[in-house]
């Protein structure tokens, strides 16, 4: 349009300077015929050619004063044009875009639209949309819709028809323009690599396309045709949350951050400022979905628009020696660095574990402060010792008010006879006032519930707890005076026959009656076997034991079936008629002396008791729950106990949420000392 007028600018001033010099010849013609020479004198003729010159030069001044009026009046005309075009430009798509949002009437105001071209219009709830199956394979392809409603608004309709038809044109000309680009910046391509990315864009639109058949459908008409096994076995694959479209975005964005920190050659700043935008776009796109279900609409446009980024990328490197250099480099960078975060992170989690937590903390210091503002009379019915072979004897051993009370809980609350059980725990002198405490302000109705003190017993060796120090472990858990005392579980309950074991970090979930009256055929323990590969619960010999002394691996198989502590039960009798427990002292001072296992009580348990362990049905002991195992969740529901083995106890920051649950039910977080301390589910 400019150009335009100044062509005519340049016309008409050529116009007017044609006319000028058209006028002063015709009247020196005119001057030349009336006036003979002869009789003009050369004063005259002087004065002649002054008058002339000025009535040439005022009309010379004449002219040029209309040109500049006339200029002046064109350029105002073209200052009224383009401020006239460009309030149009503004205020069409204004108007455009409010009619169309107002035609959108059943979007949620809280629903969060990403950008304007990837609204979905919405109808009413009877509106019923059938997928059916795409051809092909690919991610890009928008699914398919058949509409089978005669009810849609036809101002929706006919919008959302402008809107495929606008975006289709749209989509040709970017890829005819990207194209064109490739083409231009890269003189050297070939024409099969033209013709290649052709036919990729010409296949993505062919896939887009949706036929008129289908979509008038008729809402009366329903096809229904046999379907195969593939296809079945598609539509089933679908219908399952996938992740493949994230992983492969996932791959685009390290490919053009790898691209991104290689020079480029040449002055290349517009395709480096194009992959970052692209780069920044698939990131937002992708967030933090980790199925594809949860991708944005608007991801498989933007995944499109950076391969295509992606292929100019890679026109522009030639040197690949240089390039596999660099990402080998990279690649080498990145497993250190996440070796260290790594290692990092264990070590973390370790620490988390040791720690007690804050409100674990003050709830047993508010128990024990209470402990001793109690009168010894109310106290001393804690005290006694009941032993009654006849009744159902459970024993924990632990310096976990909390836990202790979970374990308590869930086993009465599971009993059919709870009038039956006797439940003794076992605590160190440091823990003994608190779980005391939480037993007088907690009582539990019908069962009994006995507490003792490892320190005031006269069962373990004078000198045992320096031989623990000598395990060299840095975990106080492993070592501690608690975690062994399990192997004197005869000396301590002199008057039992038989008794169940339960690790402070289980859950009941059934009735354990049965097991009273299990045959254990002169077995020592019954426990549930670790043995079987596949399983979550795996553990074999050679993972915790040192079969390379000779010493070992002459005494002990390195395949034997392994077994799991958490609930046990032991027949106290054929203990004591073997003597185990000098079997356990025999093989910890052997381990004290050299390196044969790893600290802690399974391995000790397993060389103890072996060939003395029954073997028990999984249910009766579902192990795996404190550290990623796979556990399934049936197994969990139809599990009599629960096993919180690992570093991820529940009562930790660091536990598996998933798992909690079956533990929290347990605690009375109702209570005001747990209130207090700030404990909460």
């Amino acid at each position: 349009m400019l150009w335009a007028i100044d062509s005519v600018n340049v016309s008409i001033h050529k116009w007017l300077l044609g006319r000028t010099s058209r006028r002063t010849n015709q009247k020196k013609d005119d001057r030349s015929k009336f006036a003979p020479p002869s009789t003009i004198c050369v004063g005259c003729a002087a004065l002649l050619l002054s008058g002339e010159g000025l009535k040439k030069g005022n009309e010379e001044i004449i002219y040029e004063e209309k040109f500049r009026t006339l200029m002046n009046q064109i350029r105002r005309w073209r200052r009224i044009l383009i401020l006239s075009l460009l309030l149009l430009s503004v205020v069409t798509p204004i108007v455009f875009l409010s009619n169309r949002i107002k035609s959108i009437t059943s979007v949620d105001r809280g629903e969060f639209i990403e950008e304007v071209s990837d609204i979905r219009y919405k109808t009413n709830d009877d509106l019923r949309l059938t997928a059916f199956e795409q051809d092909g394979e690919g991610f890009n392809k928008e699914p398919k819709r058949i509409l089978k409603d005669d009810e849609f608004n036809p101002v929706v309709r006919s919008s959302a028809s402008n809107k495929s038809h606008d975006g289709s044109q749209s989509s040709e000309r970017d890829k005819t323009l990207v194209l064109s680009e490739i083409s231009g910046g890269n003189s050297n391509k070939t024409k099969e690599e033209q013709s290649l990315v052709s036919q990729q864009t010409n296949s993505s639109d062919t896939a887009e396309k949706i036929s008129a058949k289908d979509i008038q459908a008729s809402p009366k008409t329903k096809f229904q045709r046999p379907l195969a096994k593939s296809e079945k076995n598609s539509r089933a694959q679908l219908g399952r949350a996938t992740d493949d479209r994230i992983k492969e975005i996932r791959d685009k964005i390290i490919q053009a951050k790898a691209y991104l920190n290689l020079a480029l050659p040449g002055n290349n700043s517009q395709i480096v400022k194009e992959l970052r935008v692209r780069t920044k776009e698939l990131e937002r796109a992708v967030g933090d979905a980790t199925k594809d279900k949860h991708l944005s609409k608007s991801s498989p446009q933007r995944l499109k628009a950076m391969e295509l980024a992606l292929y100019k990328v890679s026109r522009v490197f030639h040197n690949c020696p240089a390039i596999a250099t660099k990402l080998h480099a990279m690649t080498y960078k990145s497993e250190e660095q996440a070796r260290a975060q790594k290692k990092q992170a264990a070590h973390l989690m370790h620490l988390a574990a040791r720690t007690t937590p804050k409100g674990l903390h003050c709830l047993s210091m508010r128990l024990t402060t209470e402990y001793f503002t109690l009168d010894h009379e109310r106290a001393k019915p804690f005290q006694q010792s009941y032993i009654n072979p006849d009744l159902y004897h459970y024993v924990v051993f632990s310096d976990n008010v909390l836990a202790c009370a979970v374990v308590v809980n869930s086993t009465i609350s599971s009993s059919k006879d709870p009038g039956k059980i006797v439940f003794h725990v076992v605590t160190d002198s440091l823990n003994y006032p608190s779980i005391s405490m939480w037993f007088i302000l907690n009582p539990v109705s019908r069962a009994t519930i006995q507490i003792l003190n490892i320190d005031d017993m006269n069962v373990l060796p004078l000198d045992h707890a320096q031989l623990l120090m000598k395990q060299n472990s840095s975990d106080p858990r492993v070592i501690s005076a608690l975690n062994h005392a399990r192997f004197y579980l005869p000396d301590i309950f002199p008057g039992l026959n038989k008794i169940i074991l339960f690790d402070h970090d289980v859950a009941v979930r059934r009735d354990l009656s049965s097991l009273w009256s299990l045959n254990m055929n002169g077995k020592v323990i019954g426990a549930v076997e670790t043995c079987h590969e596949g399983e979550p619960s795996y553990i074999a010999m050679d993972t915790l034991i040192n079969f390379s002394d000779a010493w070992v691996a002459e005494k002990f198989d390195s395949k034997a079936c392994t077994w799991a502590f958490g609930m046990n039960l032991f027949d106290l009798k054929e203990w004591r008629r073997q003597n185990l427990t000098s079997v356990y002292l025999n093989y910890f001072n052997q381990g004290v002396k050299r390196h044969l296992w790893k600290a802690g009580s399974l391995p000790l348990g397993w060389l103890t008791f072996f060939g003395q362990a029954i073997p028990l049905e999984k249910r009766w002991n579902v192990v795996g729950l404190g550290h990623e195992s796979g556990v399934k969740a049936g197994d969990i529901e139809e599990a009599a106990v629960i096993h919180y083995d690992g570093i991820m106890k529940p009562w930790l920051d660091i536990r598996i949420d998933k798992y909690k649950r079956y533990w929290n039910i347990h605690v009375p977080y109702h209570h005001p000392y747990l209130q207090r301390c700030n404990i909460h589910d």
